[in-house]
């Protein structure tokens, strides 16, 4: 499980808890001034999860307002961080940024601890608590120069395709859940973050070619394996297939590929056989017919898969089924 950090202001007396928050905000991250109209008793959530040079944070809290001054930074030690914010379930409209207006749903903005910015948090139900999410970026982390970057800061960045749904994809799946990855996972979830980051912010600057050449190649195979769970439905998924979505030579996507434990073909048969052995352990599942599970995970032939599945779990279908469903084996 990656190591998590919770900080929670129900630990003090209600009396206590904005300040014990704002104090316990501003250490981590960055000295700022906050206003709310729930200081009597301000019940607010935060977790933390380090990821190498990075940072994910989850915060939970009633509305509010946060001012980072030019006062402040002018006065307070730069901690030379880039913050990338993201608010999670329903809370979108309910986030104002300064200049920006309020978010919309799948909305990436920037901020840079460095220029004052202002951070409000409003809804019509004062009893509502808003949910977001936020990475922490070290300046000096990123390939692209510092100058270019403050283009992109205050803008909405969108979080719905291309480079930034397979980041805000990534984020939201570790917060969701962390017990799946190891502690060890952490660092190198971190440097697929920063490659993504990394490529989204070059893209909007047109300065892909700023960005070095390994970090451009990670994060393509990034896309190229999220685009392959998004079309394993698909029989006719293979690397000829996967080369022309993504307009790469076939011998151009095995080199992307190379150095790793199996080739792209043998990586997109595993995610296949993967999917239909989760979803057969699935008991919400186990009146889905067998076939239909094969089909919608690429194949077409029930024989096919049948041979598949037992070369690789050792197990006919269903009797995997029987044995994770009744015995609770498999998940």
């Amino acid at each position: 499980m990656l190591t998590e950090t919770v900080f929670r202001t129900e630990d003090v007396a209600p009396p206590d808890r904005f300040e014990y928050w704002r104090q316990h905000v501003a250490r981590m991250i960055a000295p700022f001034e906050a206003r709310t109209a729930h200081a009597a008793d301000f019940r607010a959530e935060m977790r933390v999860l380090p990821l190498g040079d990075l940072a994910l944070w989850t915060m939970e809290n009633p509305p509010m307002t946060a001012r980072r001054s030019a006062r402040l930074v002018r006065s307070s030690d730069d901690p030379e961080l880039y913050l990338l914010s993201l608010p999670l379930g329903e809370a979108a409209n309910a986030v104002r940024s300064d200049g920006l207006g309020p978010y919309r749903p799948h909305d990436l903005v920037l901020q840079d601890s460095a220029q004052p910015n202002v951070l409000q948090v409003c809804t019509d139900d004062p009893r509502q608590r808003i949910r977001g999410a936020w990475v922490t970026v070290p300046r000096q982390a990123l390939p692209l120069p510092p100058h270019r970057v403050a283009d992109l800061t205050a803008r909405r960045l969108p979080g719905d395709d291309g480079m930034g749904a397979l980041l805000v994809r990534l984020l939201t799946g570790i917060t969701a859940d962390t017990g799946v990855y190891r502690a060890t996972d952490a660092p190198r979830l971190g440097a697929v973050a920063l490659d993504l980051v990394s490529a989204l912010f070059a893209h909007h600057l047109d300065a892909e070619d700023a960005v070095p050449p390994e970090i451009r190649r990670r994060a393509l195979v990034q896309r190229i394996r999220a685009f392959v769970h998004a079309h394993l439905h698909e029989p006719d998924l293979n690397p000829g297939a996967l080369a022309a979505a993504h307009h790469i030579s076939v011998s151009y996507l095995h080199r992307l590929f190379e150095g790793e434990e199996e080739t792209i073909a043998a990586w997109i048969r595993r995610q296949r056989l993967e999917r239909a052995r989760r979803e057969l352990a699935d008991p919400a599942l186990a009146a889905t017919p067998v076939h239909v599970i094969a089909a919608r995970c690429g194949f077409p032939r029930a024989a096919d898969f049948s041979r598949a599945f037992r070369g690789a779990y050792g197990l006919a279908p269903r009797d995997y089924r029987h044995d994770a469903v009744t015995l609770g084996r498999g998940l």
